[in-house]
């Protein structure tokens, strides 16, 4: 279930699942703060990218294909559709999960906060999904005429917070990928991140029961 606090004094309040014993901590920053500075790198990059997007039409169109303006416009639109992108995290989780998505209290920094463990999978799923926000107006930048100067322009700014805000993700996906196996499952508690093996975790009653009647059924035979 996803519910929407405007105001989030304390992460750790809305990360607080049943970690279990074989947890093992993945080492990352201690803050939503320290993470931002933590991979400032990988934003610089995406940043890189997409002006050499840019550069790349204008030279291959051989004039200018972005009405500046309205790159400020896009980007101030795509600002707009941050909580879109914590909405996006959200929907990953499986109904069962307690998915919180507000502001921190005091800055301009949107949150999906959960406490839920995923396969490894679906969490790089989970923080990689809001990626659709950047990639869909880049690729319409991309294929519009240099003509569309006003549209390339929106397309290219709502391109730029699309693709660059989910750089924190994108760090704790690199996280996840360095110290973690195909089979482990990743999940938050409080401030931090855990993997561990799952196994009949997900199951519920029924399938349980399902497992003891199969194997009932063999000692049988």
């Amino acid at each position: 279930m996803i519910k929407i606090v405007w105001s989030i004094n304390d992460i750790n309040k809305y990360q607080t699942g049943s970690l279990p014993d074989d947890a093992v901590k993945i080492e990352t920053p201690q803050s939503v703060g320290d993470l931002m500075k933590k991979a400032v790198p990988i934003a610089a990059i995406l940043c890189v990218f997409l002006f050499i997007a840019m550069l790349c039409k204008t030279i291959i169109c051989k004039t200018v294909v972005i009405s500046p303006i309205f790159i400020l416009v896009g980007f101030t639109f795509g600002f707009l559709l941050l909580i879109i992108h914590e909405w996006l995290h959200g929907i990953v989780y499986p109904k069962g999960a307690d998915v919180t998505i507000g502001r921190i209290k005091g800055k301009t920094t949107f949150v999906a906060l959960a406490s839920y463990p995923l396969k490894r999978n679906r969490f790089i799923l989970m923080c990689l999904l809001p990626f659709v926000l950047g990639l869909v107006p880049f690729i319409l930048f991309v294929i519009s005429p240099a003509e569309f100067r006003v549209f390339n322009g929106l397309n290219f700014g709502m391109a730029c917070m699309g693709m660059v805000s989910p750089f924190p993700d994108v760090f704790n996906v690199l996280a996840v990928l360095r110290n973690s196996e195909k089979s482990d499952s990743i999940m938050f508690y409080k401030n931090d991140m855990y993997r561990f093996l799952k196994f009949l975790v997900d199951c519920t009653v029924d399938q349980i029961g399902k497992y003891k009647s199969a194997t009932q059924n063999i000692l049988e035979k």
